[in-house]
């Protein structure tokens, strides 16, 4: 059984996204996708899934070409879609959710909890996915959340799997077993697409690696035939630094100072815990740390979204712990958030809005009541071209652009002043090599001009290559420092709650 993209050819408005490209994947083999942001892989797999028709070309499920016009028409032909953003109702049960349009039901058109969560349970245990059909999605880890997606995809009945940044929220553990489920669905005769802007994780779990650039495909190699470094040059174009370049760190005089900093998450709960550290000019200090642990409440307070229960953040010797986010970026505080859709964006503004949110208000942009939209189309074509965003245009919605140029224009907007303090949540979630490596460079010259940088990643990886110190935080504090030269052994176990003074003793 063999699922085929033949010929596929996709024209937007002043792009085109697809270009005569061939991909298939057969039944029992795990196919990679990789390519930049932009790269046409998004759209490639919406058209596989019936959200976009193609302009030309087809799509094969076993030699027989359909017509999918619908994501109930792919599901019918045995295609399911675990997107990169869950497709979940919080407030529902995984039952609910796994049942949503497809409800069993009893007399009188009621749902049949029983056979629904039947259908949970029996899926779940097939193949190790550990899920409780009873438990509200919205109190599940993120990795749970993840397992009920693929529950749903099986629920009914796919054949062929696409996997969308299916690791990019996940943690390292949560990573290796995410790997032994996809493994046991291949083992259990599942075609899967994988598409992934995560070089090892590809060489790691695929059968087949193909490349697309600029909407077409130009590779298709063999695991065992190539390394990182290969990969990346294949995807860019270009040889691509892997390796952060930055010289040692030259730290002045304390710029962010936080003591006894505690803040409540949503459910009333403490999320950081009586927290201190510090953050230097001329420095980067990363927070490590299982997802969860209080980083996202942390950086949220520090940039004035989120009210903390108690503790002093001082900036330069101000106190900043009541301050408005306005007020915080007015102090010249660049602020990368955590998800860039929910917090960094609107996604209904074009890309010219979205580049002047923070300075809207401001000469040279504002004339009083009014708008200068000549000064900010200027600005956003600048911005544009100086961080490699690639968009036809500055006038179409943000929504519009790939993951990680949404990400660059994030970056560009805040980096485009001179900035005292950089706070970087995720900064390269979700990106392509090519973007970590341009976004990487752009936090160090950060530095090297003398700004402090606090990041916050999941990624032990991101922070290792850029940190000059590492903060580890568990459960709200901070429980180690390392230096730059650190193993990630010791990282790793301090990310697990182990406190290095404890395995001395």
């Amino acid at each position: 059984m063999t699922l085929e993209l033949r010929g596929i050819t996709k024209q937007f408005p002043g792009v085109l996204a697809n270009d005569d490209v061939n991909l298939s994947a057969s039944e029992g083999e795990i196919v990679a996708l990789l390519g930049e942001n932009g790269a046409g892989k998004t759209t490639l797999m919406n058209i596989l899934y019936g959200l976009y028709t193609p302009t030309a070309g087809e799509v094969i499920v076993d030699g027989k070409a359909l017509v999918l016009e619908s994501p109930a028409d792919a599901i019918d032909a045995g295609i399911g879609m675990v997107h990169q953003h869950f497709m979940l109702v919080p407030v529902f049960t995984v039952a609910e959710n796994v049942v949503l349009g497809d409800e069993p039901t009893k007399r009188m058109g009621w749902l049949d909890s029983r056979r629904a969560k039947k259908t949970v349970t029996d899926i779940s245990g097939r193949y190790g996915l550990d899920v409780d059909p009873d438990a509200i999605v919205e109190d599940l880890p993120v990795g749970f959340q993840q397992r009920v997606e693929i529950i749903k995809v099986l629920a009914r009945e796919a054949r062929f799997l696409v996997f969308d940044e299916p690791t990019s929220v996940l943690t390292p553990p949560e990573v290796e077993r995410f790997f032994e489920i996809v493994n046991g669905l291949k083992a259990d005769g599942k075609g899967i697409i994988f598409i992934s802007h995560k070089l090892g994780e590809a060489l790691e779990i695929a059968d087949r690696i193909v490349i697309m650039r600029r909407g077409k495909t130009v590779a298709e190699v063999n695991p065992r035939d190539v390394d990182e470094p290969k990969l990346a040059e294949l995807m860019v174009g270009r040889p691509v630094d892997l390796v952060v370049n930055r010289t040692e760190s030259d730290p002045g005089d304390v710029v962010l100072s936080v003591n006894d900093l505690t803040v409540l998450d949503d459910r009333g709960r403490n999320a950081v815990d009586r927290l201190s550290i510090e953050v230097r000019a001329g420095e980067i200090v990363g927070i490590a740390g299982v997802q969860g642990n209080g980083q996202t409440e942390l950086v949220e307070s520090l940039t004035g979204m989120r009210p903390s229960l108690g503790g002093v953040v001082r900036l330069k010797g101000l106190d900043v712990t009541s301050k408005s986010p306005r007020a915080i970026h007015n102090l010249d505080v660049a602020h990368v958030p955590e998800d860039r859709q929910k917090s960094g964006l609107v996604l209904q503004f074009t890309v010219t809005e979205n580049i002047v949110l923070d300075s809207y208000h401001q000469a040279p942009i504002s004339r009083g009541v009014r708008m200068d939209w000549g000064q900010a189309t200027d600005r956003a074509l600048r911005l544009v071209e100086e961080y490699d965003v690639r968009t036809p245009s500055t006038e179409v919605k943000v929504s519009t652009l790939s993951g990680g140029n949404q990400q660059k224009v994030i970056v560009a907007r805040e980096f485009d002043r001179d900035v005292t303090l950089v706070i970087a949540s995720q900064p390269t979630r979700g990106i392509d090599v090519g973007s970590i490596e341009y976004i990487h460079s752009r936090i160090v010259e950060e530095r090297d001009a003398g700004a402090a940088v606090l990041i916050v990643s999941s990624e032990l990886d991101e922070i290792m290559a850029l940190s000059d110190r590492i903060l580890v935080m568990y459960e709200g504090r901070v429980v180690a420092e390392f230096d730059g030269s650190a193993s990630t052994t010791d990282i790793g176990l301090a990310m697990l709650g182990s406190r290095p003074d404890e395995e001395a003793s």
